[in-house]
C-alpha cells in the first residue's frame, strides 16, 4: 500500500482510542481504529512499525478548502484536526486563504453534525479523557452546532457561531496543552494571557482580513456572564449575545468532562447537575436547558452498565418511550464480546444501572459499533 505515513512520536497516547487504522510498512492492518493502546512497550512498537493512511482531499488547480464526501465522524476525525490546525496557522500567518479555510471547515463540521448527529456527539465523549487543544476546539464547535440548533438559532447564526468556536481560543493554542499538563498554580503572567486571549484572537482574525461583526462579538463576549461577574467588560443580561453564552457553555462542559493534571474529569451525571445549576444566574436559562436536551441523560459515546451486568456503549439518544440505544461490548462476567449486541434498554433486564467512567477506554471498533463505513 502506497501513501502510508510513519506515525510521529506524540501522535498516539496510552488509554485513548486510535484515531485511524494502523498498518505495517507492507499495508497490512496492525490495529483497527478505536483500539486502545494499553502499555508503553506497545506504544513504542507502533512508533517503530506503524504507519497510517491520511485521507487526503484531491484538489483541482484552484485550491479548495472543503471536503464534500459523505461524513463519518470517526474516519474524518484526524482530517478535521489537521484542517483545523492548518486553518489556525493560516490565520496567525495572515494567509490570504485563511477566511476560505475557516468557512470550509465550519461547513464540514456542520455537515458532519447534521448527517451523523449521534456519532458526532460520541466522538466528544470517546476522546474527552485527555484531549489536546485542537481536539477541545473541535469539540466546542460540534457542541455549538447542537446547542445552537436546539436553542432555535437560525442557520446563518449557527454558522457564524461555529466559526467563532473554532477561533475564540486561537491565542491560547501555543500554551494550552502545557497549562493543562501542569499541576502548578497559574502565574500572574499566565493568568494575564488567559484573560486577554479573546482580544488577541480577535486581533489575529482582523489581521487575516476576517471581520465578521457577529463572529468577533461572540468571541469578545464569550467570558461574560449573565450576572455581570464575567470579563472583560462585566456585561450582564441581554447585553450578552446568546451565541456567546452558547460558546461559553460548550467550553465549560468540555472542561468538566476532561481530565487535567490538577484534577480528575467529572462524570456525565455530575456534569449535568452542574449545567442545570448554571441556569440560575450565570446563563439565560434556555441555554443550559438546550445543552441538557442535546445530551440526554446518557449521551452517545459513554459507557453504561446494564441490569444484567453487561457493559455497553451508548450509540444513540432515546426515541419516544424507549431508553438510550446501547450496544453491549462486555458480558456479565467481564468477558469481551467478539462483536456487539443491540440492547433494548426499555426492557427491565437491559435497563441502565449505572455509568461507567474508565480512566482507559476499552478498545472499540467504531465502524462496527456505529455501522459507518470507514
Amino acid at each position: 500500500m502506497t501513501n502510508l505515513v510513519r506515525i510521529a512520536p506524540g501522535a498516539l497516547t496510552i488509554g485513548r482510542p486510535l484515531p485511524w487504522n494502523v498498518y505495517d510498512a507492507d499495508g497490512n492492518v496492525l490495529l483497527r481504529q478505536g483500539y486502545v493502546i494499553q502499555t508503553n512497550s506497545q506504544l513504542e512498537q507502533l512508533f517503530e512499525r506503524g504507519r497510517f493512511k491520511p485521507r487526503k482531499i484531491e484538489r483541482p488547480q484552484e485550491e479548495i478548502f472543503e471536503d464534500n464526501r459523505e461524513r463519518n465522524p470517526f474516519a474524518d476525525y484526524p482530517d478535521l484536526l489537521h484542517t483545523l490546525e492548518a486553518t489556525l496557522n493560516a490565520i496567525t500567518g495572515a494567509d490570504p486563504s485563511a477566511h476560505k479555510r475557516l468557512l470550509g471547515l465550519a461547513r464540514m463540521i456542520e455537515r458532519t453534525c447534521t448527517e451523523s448527529p449521534d456519532a458526532s456527539l460520541a466522538l466528544i465523549h470517546l476522546y474527552s479523557i485527555g484531549p489536546v487543544i485542537h481536539e477541545q476546539i473541535l469539540f466546542h464547535a460540534i457542541l455549538c452546532q447542537f446547542i445552537g440548533r436546539q436553542f432555535g438559532l437560525e442557520e446563518k447564526r449557527i454558522s457564524v457561531l461555529t466559526t467563532a468556536a473554532l477561533t475564540a481560543n486561537l491565542a491560547l493554542v501555543p500554551i494550552a496543552d502545557k497549562l493543562n499538563a501542569s499541576n502548578k498554580v497559574l502565574s500572574n503572567e499566565q493568568r494575564g494571557v488567559i484573560r486577554k486571549h479573546a482580544e488577541r484572537s480577535i486581533q489575529a482574525l482582523r489581521s487575516a482580513g476576517i471581520n465578521n461583526k457577529l463572529m468577533l462579538t461572540i468571541i469578545a463576549q464569550h467570558h461574560e456572564q449573565a450576572d455581570g461577574s464575567g470579563y472583560p467588560r462585566g456585561l450582564s443580561g441581554t447585553d450578552i449575545r446568546p451565541e456567546a453564552e452558547i460558546l461559553a457553555l460548550a467550553e465549560r462542559y468540555i472542561a468538566m468532562i476532561t481530565k487535567r493534571a490538577y484534577r480528575d474529569r467529572m462524570d456525565v451525571a455530575n456534569a449535568r447537575k452542574l449545567i442545570a445549576n448554571l441556569a440560575d444566574g450565570k446563563f439565560r436559562p434556555a441555554i443550559p436547558k438546550a445543552l441538557l436536551q442535546v445530551l440526554g441523560e446518557f449521551p452517545p459515546g459513554i459507557l453504561v452498565r446494564l441490569e444484567n451486568n453487561e457493559v455497553g456503549v451508548v450509540t444513540g439518544r432515546p426515541v419516544r418511550a424507549r431508553g438510550p440505544f446501547v450496544k453491549a461490548i462486555f458480558g456479565p462476567r467481564g468477558n469481551r464480546y467478539a462483536g456487539t449486541f443491540e440492547r433494548d434498554t426499555s426492557l427491565p433486564e437491559f435497563n441502565v444501572r449505572a455509568l461507567e467512567e474508565p480512566e482507559i477506554m476499552p478498545s472499540i471498533d467504531f465502524g462496527l459499533v456505529w455501522g459507518l463505513n470507514s
